[in-house]
């Protein structure tokens, strides 16, 4: 560890909060379940296996273009199921709210939750409420437990990428972070952003309907963003990963965006993306199973897994850079 205390860079997603996990978190974890550095975990439980996931939303501004921490908590949730394979069952809610939020912001984001969660199929069966003296919340916290169906018999890990693997993506990256970034600070853009938050489970459930389990891995890039993910697949793994610049799906308004703040694209968090590693002879098929989704219109297979342990891209100029694991803040309370 690089500090004597914690930093909002130790929760950025990039490497110090991959210091924090391995060093500090990692050692309290079950040895075979819950060392994998997956966002969910295979469970066998008397006579069936589940997917289970925990997770915690602290996003500020609380509303943002195109969601809100409701719907961010639920599609969150959802999504971390998904990119074990799985098809959300049951989710728990517990609210840390603060003392002098208002009741219809309240009433707004529990009215969100109620529909993503409809809009998923998932049933919210427990959950929790506390709420704390003025100053210590930032308004609302959310804590959510998932419990998830797998849809086939091996599920997608970060394990399991193989060199040949083609890397699929769903869509433009960035528009959650900078859509955050810029209601929180009031930034004033020509162009208009809205989050890309979105549940991924009916996407995932088309791509392995056609893919099976050549689709190896699943991973939706967040925190961190898509180099942030790439860099946790390829260790896991123990691969390398090519990816080109030119096949990467774009939002003008995004990469304008990013321009302007001095930002890298593939640091800034999504919340409705997701990055696959599939054997080549489905690739093509799943790609076009995922095109015919909404949530994957502009999907592109972006790079292929390859021997070594570098993820790497190669640019328009024709020259390969290193994507290394982001270091430093980012930024922070996006999710």
């Amino acid at each position: 560890m690089n500090s004597d205390i914690i930093t909002l860079a130790h929760g950025s997603g990039g490497k110090m909060m991959q210091e924090l996990i391995a060093q500090e978190l990692l050692p309290l974890c079950d040895e075979e379940l819950g060392r994998g550095l997956e966002d969910a975990a295979e469970l066998q439980v008397p006579g069936e296996r589940l997917i289970f996931t925990t997770d915690s939303f602290t996003v500020q501004p609380l509303e943002f273009p195109g969601g809100d921490i409701g719907k961010l908590c639920i599609c969150g949730t959802v999504n971390d199921l998904a990119m074990r394979g799985a098809r959300p069952l049951y989710i728990s809610l517990s609210l840390i709210i603060e003392e002098g939020l208002e009741f219809n912001l309240l009433r707004r984001v529990l009215a969100s939750i109620g529909n993503a969660a409809r809009e998923t199929g998932a049933a919210i069966v427990t959950g929790d409420t506390k709420v704390v003296q003025r100053g210590k919340a930032d308004g609302l916290f959310i804590n959510t437990t998932g419990i998830g169906e797998p849809l086939q018999q091996r599920s997608p890990g970060a394990t399991r990428a193989l060199v040949g693997d083609k890397v699929l993506l769903n869509g433009p990256l960035g528009e959650h972070g900078i859509a955050v970034l810029v209601a929180r600070e009031d930034l004033q853009l020509q162009s208009e952003l809205e989050s890309d938050c979105a549940a991924l489970a009916g996407l995932v459930e088309a791509m392995l309907q056609v893919g099976g389990e050549a689709v190896h891995v699943l991973r939706d890039p967040t925190r961190g963003g898509l180099a942030a993910a790439l860099n946790e697949i390829a260790t896991a793994s123990q691969v390398g990963i090519e990816t080109e610049e030119s096949y990467l799906p774009r939002n003008p308004a995004v990469t304008g965006a990013c321009e302007i703040l001095g930002l890298e694209p593939l640091e800034v968090a999504n919340e409705g993306k997701l990055v696959a590693m599939v054997a080549p002879e489905v690739a093509e098929k799943v790609l076009a199973a995922m095109k015919e989704h909404p949530l994957g219109r502009q999907s592109a297979i972006i790079g292929e897994v390859v021997e070594g342990d570098r993820v790497t891209m190669k640019t328009a100029l024709g020259t390969s850079r290193i994507i290394d694991m982001p270091s430093g803040e980012l930024l922070p309370r996006i999710c």
